[in-house]
């Protein structure tokens, strides 16, 4: 099915069930990288301005808001700071695929009529507040809990992707090497990305003498630490004339949690992306191989392998195979993480609305000379996913988008 049909076929059967379709209105990041004199609030607030900029709308449109991750009462407590009143909200919290269940369910929410315009927000200054010995929310998640099985024996949050990713290399031959090449790829895509941290060329063995983290994670086959945050605003279709910016519709989106307690993850090599790609492509009508860009939640170079294959763009045990030859670069065959990713271009703590903001201007055609990638027919990119990963692969949420 040719993609500008695909999108007419999924508002078509949103009006036959009463549901409207849905459209991003606007996306913008707030200042980036190192941020040494903004508080998150700041960041919030900066993100959301700009956001509503590019939408063209005013704030008063606002109906929905979505936030996490900030303040005792989220999102009561940001609204307020951003002069909403909203009344639809969510305050969904699972980690790093946060954002991507917070679309969906907004969304939902407005295709069943409940909301006209939501909007969705994120702030960190997880970098500034480490440089400056600040204390901040406490990520440990502590030993109370299922979790007090694990807490005393040393199980970091690391550690835990690091022991995945050794499972997949034993089971599948899945190496070194290949796992470097995602890291090497997204400083690649990077490059051309002045919003990123890291710009500089990388190689493999660049990547495999860093400074071991976590067997067999070495310094570069993990995030940066990052100040910065983003925003994304959700309209009703019959908002859609009034936009500054063509629409982005959402075609389709799945949500799915996992475990908490190592022990109780029934396969290590498989990851909650399984199910909520599964579903997202399913009600989206879409393939993985239509799409034409990925964004996929990269805290460890392993979550990108693993999640190419949970959704689908590879059977499993072969992903180490399809991220080597560069197909993983603007270039490539399935560009991913085309603004560099977590690994270099930022990560505030909860990367997952910043995979959405970077899928938008893709298909939008505005992500800049040098770093805008292709369609597959040589054009615009028409079809893109954004995959967010929570926890140590504990939350996947995944949302399918494309454009007229």
């Amino acid at each position: 099915m040719a993609a500008a049909a695909l999108h007419t076929t999924a508002r078509t059967a949103a009006h036959r069930t009463g549901r409207r379709g849905v459209a991003v209105a606007g996306v913008a990041l707030s200042d980036t990288g190192r941020v040494d004199d903004a508080t998150p609030y700041a960041l919030h607030a900066q993100a959301a301005r700009r956001a509503l900029a590019d939408a063209g709308l005013e704030r008063s449109a606002i109906d929905g808001f979505a936030s996490a991750g900030l303040g005792t009462l989220a999102p009561a407590e940001v609204a307020e700071y951003l002069g909403l009143r909203p009344t639809w909200v969510d305050s969904t919290s699972v980690g790093g695929s946060t954002w991507e269940v917070m679309a969906a369910h907004a969304a939902d929410a407005i295709a069943a009529g409940h909301a006209e315009a939501v909007l969705l927000v994120y702030g960190s200054t997880a970098r500034a507040d480490l440089k400056a010995g600040r204390r901040t929310a406490n990520l440990s998640f502590g030993a109370r809990g299922p979790l007090q099985f694990e807490v005393p024996y040393g199980h970091t949050l690391i550690a835990k992707y690091a022991m995945a990713a050794r499972r997949h290399m034993h089971q599948y031959g899945t190496t070194l090497e290949q796992l470097a090449e995602v890291a090497v790829q997204a400083r690649a895509n990077a490059a051309a990305n002045p919003d990123a941290m890291y710009r500089a060329p990388l190689t493999v063995d660049d990547v495999l003498a860093g400074p071991m983290i976590a067997d067999p994670f070495t310094k570069l086959h993990c995030c940066v630490r990052s100040d910065g945050g983003c925003a994304v605003l959700l309209v009703a279709e019959d908002r859609v004339p009034d936009l500054a910016r063509p629409p982005v519709w959402v075609l389709g989106s799945g949500t799915a949690v996992s475990h908490t307690t190592m022990s109780e993850w029934d396969d290590f090599t498989v990851s909650p992306a399984a199910v909520s790609g599964r579903d997202a492509f399913g009600r989206a009508g879409v393939r993985p191989d239509e799409i034409d860009v990925a964004e996929i939640y990269d805290a460890f170079t392993y979550m990108t392998l693993v999640t190419l294959e949970d959704l689908g763009f590879c059977a499993k045990g072969e992903g180490g195979d399809f991220v080597t030859g560069g197909r993983l670069t603007l270039k490539g065959g399935l560009p991913t993480n085309t603004d560099g990713g977590g690994l270099s271009a930022c990560h505030p703590g909860m990367r997952g609305l910043f995979l959405l903001v970077e899928a938008v201007r893709q298909l939008r055609g505005e992500a800049g000379e040098g770093r805008q990638a292709p369609g597959k027919d040589g054009g615009l990119p028409r079809l893109a996913v954004a995959s967010g990963t929570g926890g140590w692969f504990c939350s996947s949420g995944t949302v399918v988008l494309g454009r007229d």
